[in-house]
């Protein structure tokens, strides 16, 4: 089950989880908690959904479907986190996956009070924390006195004071235009993987690889195996991003769905369509889809 903002866009959002869980071979449960006013560029504003309306979405279906994994992206309000929390505290066995955006284009009463009731509610429920290293270091660590910038382990235990076991810190700068991506506890880094930078922005990452996380954890992976696999999901799903406006690239997250398709076989398609618009199949088209696994994507 996702609980996060819809996206107009498609960027990222609601639209960035179902793709991803689906992609990764889970049913999607999706909670709406909201909306975006946004286009691939940026977010001109929010508009928070009632906290009874979050309910009776998340308890009709739960009540109908059993939950193995729960995402919570964002959700709009302090009201929305604390019912929340109050439905994910009736799974507690359920490994629940927080994403933190970055919330730099809110206003930053609206910021605070939101960051306030995440901390207070939500991270004590959190099996996984997901963030952006610049975001998680200036929300967990804001007075870090350090000349060096804090490592993932840092931010891990900052987030294990509040209740987090684990922590996944994405885009930690690394010379040579390289950047590490690390799962952490504050004994120990359990995993990480570094990607050559993208001369390109993005729009929607961090919800498709918390997506994909999820889903990967409800399917039975182990944490360490869901990380690498989810890692590996998001960097084909950047490495085959396009562009569908004027704003930031936006992730492919069924990238495995993609053909390559031979320009002239393309031509000559179109134009054998075109002779035969008027002709009735008489036999079903076979449809060679693949299994579910990014893995085997």
């Amino acid at each position: 089950m996702t609980f996060n903002a819809n996206d107009p866009s498609g960027a990222g959002g609601l639209t960035a989880d179902i793709a991803s869980i689906t992609s990764a071979g889970a049913h999607a449960l999706a909670v709406v908690t909201g909306a975006y006013v946004r286009d691939t560029a940026e977010i001109f504003d929010h508009f928070a959904f009632d906290e009874e309306a979050v309910t009776d979405q998340a308890r009709s279906a739960l009540e109908d479907m059993p939950v193995s994994a729960i995402k919570v992206g964002f959700v709009g309000s302090p009201e929305n986190i604390s019912t929340i929390a109050e439905i994910a505290s009736d799974y507690a066995d359920v490994p629940l996956i927080a994403y933190m955006p970055n919330l730099s284009w809110w206003e930053e009463s609206e910021i605070d009070s939101y960051l306030d009731a995440f901390r207070e509610l939500m991270l004590p429920q959190t099996t996984v924390l997901v963030g952006n290293h610049s975001s998680l270091w200036r929300w967990l660590l804001p007075d870090w006195p350090g000349e060096r910038n804090p490592t993932a382990r840092d931010i891990a235990k900052a987030a294990a004071d509040l209740g987090v076991p684990y922590t996944l810190v994405t885009g930690v700068p690394m010379p040579d235009q390289f950047i590490d991506n690390v799962l952490a506890t504050p004994q120990a880094v359990l995993y990480s993987e570094k990607f050559e930078r993208f001369e390109a922005v993005f729009a929607g990452a961090g919800d498709t690889l918390s997506a994909a996380l999820s889903a990967l954890l409800a399917n039975g992976h182990d944490l360490q195996a869901a990380t690498a696999e989810a890692l590996t999901f998001l960097d084909h799903s950047l490495d085959a991003g396009f562009h569908p406006g004027m704003g930031n690239i936006v992730p492919d997250r069924l990238f495995w769905a993609q053909a390559d398709v031979d320009p002239e076989d393309d031509e000559s398609g179109e134009e054998a369509g075109d002779a035969n618009d008027d002709v009735e199949l008489t036999s079903k088209p076979s449809l060679d889809l693949p299994p579910n696994g990014t893995t085997k994507h």
